[in-house]
């Protein structure tokens, strides 16, 4: 088990607004990445939080995870920083998916447009 750990964290994320309150766009979003990218979505839970003071009527952000058979993706949006964290791990059991992992990646950077990133990749699993 040689995985890729791949993070990242944005803010400024130019994408339309409701993106970071609403899962479907995101949701669609990450999907296509992953099986474009030749990654196997198996599951999916998605949860929106409810606003901190309902009263204001400020929108709130939500997690997400896709469970893929190579390891998992998980989003989660702050709309009221307009930022988003990101995480794409893939195991490598039988197969190098590292590739994918950086192409799925990139692609969800592209079209969150963020105005700053900050990226991390971490080599996971290497106990002997």
């Amino acid at each position: 088990m040689n995985g890729l750990h791949l993070t990242a964290d944005l803010r400024g994320c130019q994408c339309p607004a409701h993106w970071l309150t609403h899962s479907e766009p995101l949701r669609t979003l990450a999907r296509s990445a992953c099986e474009q990218a030749g990654l196997t979505v198996v599951s999916e839970h998605w949860h929106r939080f409810q606003p901190a003071d309902e009263a204001s009527g400020a929108q709130s952000g939500f997690t997400g995870v896709l469970l893929l058979a190579q390891s998992h993706l998980a989003l989660h949006t702050w709309p009221e920083l307009s930022g988003a964290t990101l995480d794409v791990y893939v195991c490598n059991y039988g197969a190098d998916d590292s590739g994918k992992a950086r192409a799925v990646m990139d692609r969800m950077l592209v079209e969150m447009r963020a105005e700053r990133v900050e990226r991390h990749a971490v080599s996971r699993g290497g106990l002997a």
